[in-house]
């Protein structure tokens, strides 16, 4: 009796646990306060800023081109989809017009982009659930965009490649040929790739059924990109609200469909994630048939002065959507540029996520949103 009686005096305490900033399993500078009872993850509290650099306050002070390197640093794993939709906000409210060769330039340059960025994720979220060798094959196969974009921008990273009006540099020939070859070499690499890890019994039973989205919690959140896509629900701005010159192109929105486990788990956002690259294969096919001889810039004035107004403007990033609200004053620099950035959205999940996971279990699912900390932070 008195044994029994000590053990309804015992009294435990949450324990805190801090997952970052300097965490391999954060992917960037995010700390993650989590309250645990043993393994199992109480709350769980994401803490931003750590990334921080007042880029939307610098670009107020900035000309139009000059915040374009500013804009590379928001998601620096796809750098060239970052370019693209500032570039277009600014082309719209100036009234350029970007020549057709360029318009194909940039569509092949942003789904190399993709496909590099989905490699990275490939690579790291294998990292997180304990295999390192899928990371070494995804950065042989991702060096090869690299160095095509190092030849097109001088860059590997940070490119200022996209520019009002159209593009910097103009592709060549053995560039195209090169890119055709990669697209062959790529698509057969990726089913290998998913054989290898996608279908592997053990990544399958740390990502089936764990991190589910529902299809309600990601339209409360307002999920967007493969997060959104990987709880089955149909919406890529390429394909529902065409920009550039997407509209030419056929291809499939990806989406997931419980085939491992529940609808919106982590295997649905990796499955939706890999097999993006083979639809990025085929806008890349059908843009090096259709690209042909031209200018690659518009007609820009020396000094870019945007008439008075404002704009947001989309796009479809690796990450999901990115908006661009580009106010003017009719001065020589942008009077507010506001960003709305699909990471941080993703991000503010982690709370709900986490409750009731094991925390082995809380890694897999941050590593399946794929958030890039300077596009969270700005």
């Amino acid at each position: 009796m008195e044994n029994s009686n000590n053990v309804e005096k015992l009294h435990t305490d949450l324990m805190t646990v801090n997952m970052g900033p300097q965490h391999p399993a954060t992917h960037g500078v995010l700390r993650v306060e989590i309250k645990t009872d043993s393994e199992i993850v109480a709350e769980a509290t994401p803490y931003l800023g750590y990334l921080h650099r007042c880029m939307e306050k610098h670009c107020e002070h900035l000309d139009y081109r000059g915040v374009i390197p500013f804009v590379d640093r928001m998601d620096y794993l796809a750098a060239m989809n970052m370019e693209l939709g500032y570039s277009m906000a600014v082309e719209k409210m100036l009234g350029t017009e970007v020549p057709e060769r360029a318009e194909y330039i940039r569509v092949i340059v942003s789904e190399l982009q993709r496909i590099a960025s989905h490699l990275m994720f490939f690579g790291t979220y294998a990292i997180d659930l304990g295999a390192f060798t899928p990371f070494l094959y995804a950065f042989q196969d991702r060096e090869e965009i690299l160095r095509l974009f190092e030849e097109l921008s001088g860059a590997r990273l940070l490119y200022n490649y996209f520019w009002i009006g159209g593009v910097w540099n103009d592709i060549n020939d053995d560039q195209l040929r090169r890119i055709a070859q990669f697209c062959d070499k790529m698509e057969e690499n990726v089913k290998k790739y998913h054989d290898l890890v996608g279908m592997n019994k053990i990544f399958r039973d740390r990502t089936a059924n764990v991190g589910v989205i529902s299809e309600e919690m990601a339209y409360q959140y307002g999920a967007s990109g493969p997060v959104l896509r990987g709880s089955g629900i149909d919406w890529d701005l390429r394909k529902k609200r065409p920009y550039s010159i997407y509209e030419k192109f056929d291809f499939n929105t990806v989406v997931g469909k419980g085939e491992m486990g529940t609808l919106g788990d982590c295997w649905d956002r990796y499955y939706v994630r890999v097999f993006e690259i083979f639809e990025s294969i085929k806008i890349l096919r059908q843009a090096l048939e259709g690209i042909e001889e031209g200018p690659v810039m518009g007609k820009v004035p020396k000094i870019i002065k945007v008439p008075e107004g404002e704009i947001y403007l989309r796009t479809e990033c690796p990450r999901g959507e990115l908006g661009y609200h580009l106010v003017s004053d009719g001065g020589k620099t942008p009077y507010r540029l506001k960003v709305k950035s699909s990471c941080f959205t993703h991000t503010s999940m982690l709370g709900e996520l986490g409750k009731g996971q094991m925390i082995a279990d809380f890694v897999a699912t941050i590593g399946s949103i794929d958030i890039v900390l300077g596009e969270v932070d700005r």
